[in-house]
């Protein structure tokens, strides 16, 4: 027959438990400032909302959270030097746009090779982690996501590989830049925000993009036509100053900890995933667009195409020091695992 316990073991138990229930709340207070370079009525702000909001909840109200939207603290190429410098204590950072600097995470911008923004989030997430510490060392790394694949979007029609010879692109990543060297087109390079002016003024003729974000940044006012096809996604990384992080409680760390996973990797990279991919009916029933599939003759062209860029790739990932094998072939076999592989 099991025993009673004591009153006095009662009451032990209340103020452990009471102990335990205030921990957080003792803690000292923490603001931060959370950078996100797209304009504010983008899909992905609501997202990091959300995810603040969570953290504020879990750490009982002690760790709280202001989104800086549509590059208020920097420009979109800043953002990861604003996070490692304390501008921003969490930056929303387009690894891309910084050609060279982080050439493993780039194999996730490889043409044709992700299907999907939801999974593959949770993939690209789960496969950066071993690589982190090491290619983004000045700052606390959180997770890595993918926006739903892009396609190209241009101002005369493209078909064929060779039909961007002689074009000017301005493409989503360094590695789609390659793509477009690669193919005889010429780079021209601007941040989301400004790419709209660049295609207008006939800066460029194509760029590469997803869906929804064509409406959102206007640039659906210049470009006609749209190859539909996957080509490509655009990585990201949610990244922490790392002065900040050491600076909270053992609880509020664990807060932290806990929103920087893989599981929240998918989370954000849904809720925009759905955003862009809602924006290719839009574009499709607005008057005067050729939205255009390729023939499987025509795909399998590109596919053979760029894949010298897979070598190029490689042979930064060699100058830095990596081994472009073991991260490929790691990387393919996450993808696999979550179902998000083209």
């Amino acid at each position: 027959m099991a025993t009673r316990p004591s009153t006095a073991a009662l009451a032990l138990a209340a103020v452990a438990a009471l102990a335990l229930g205030t921990a957080n709340a003792q803690d000292k207070p923490v603001a931060l400032k959370l950078s996100s370079w797209v304009p504010a009525q983008h899909a992905l702000n609501p997202a990091l909302q959300a995810w603040a909001d969570d953290i504020k909840k879990q750490s009982n109200g002690t760790i709280t959270s202001t989104l800086f939207p549509s590059e208020q603290l920097g420009k979109a190429f800043d953002h990861y030097d604003m996070a490692r410098d304390g501008i921003a204590d969490f930056s929303y950072v387009n690894p891309g746009y910084q050609p060279g600097r982080f050439p493993i995470f780039a194999a996730t911008s490889l043409p044709f090779m992700i299907s999907n923004a939801k999974a593959g989030s949770a993939a690209v997430d789960a496969w950066y982690r071993q690589y982190a510490p090491k290619e983004m060392k000045d700052v606390h790394f959180c997770f890595a996501f993918v926006h739903d694949p892009g396609a190209l979007h241009s101002t005369k029609k493209v078909v064929m590989p060779a039909d961007l010879k002689g074009m000017k692109v301005r493409p989503a990543t360094s590695t789609i830049g390659q793509m477009v060297t690669t193919l005889g087109g010429t780079n021209v390079q601007s941040s989301a925000p400004e790419a709209r002016d660049m295609l207008e003024r006939g800066v460029a003729q194509a760029i590469t993009f997803p869906w929804g974000s064509l409406n959102l940044f206007g640039i659906d006012k210049v470009v006609k036509y749209h190859m539909d096809e996957p080509l490509y996604v655009t990585p990201f990384v949610w990244v922490m100053n790392k002065d900040k992080y050491e600076s909270m409680s053992a609880a509020q760390k664990k807060v932290i900890d806990s929103h920087c996973t893989s599981e929240w990797a998918e989370k954000v990279g849904s809720a925009w995933a759905d955003f862009e991919i809602a924006g290719r009916a839009k574009i499709a029933a607005e008057p005067g667009h050729d939205v255009y599939k390729l023939t499987p003759a025509q795909l399998q062209a590109w596919r053979a195409a760029v894949e010298p860029v897979e070598v190029q790739w490689a042979d930064g990932v060699k100058k830095a020091g990596g081994d472009p094998k073991q991260a490929l072939d790691s990387l393919k076999a996450t993808l696999a695992k979550y179902k998000s592989a083209l």
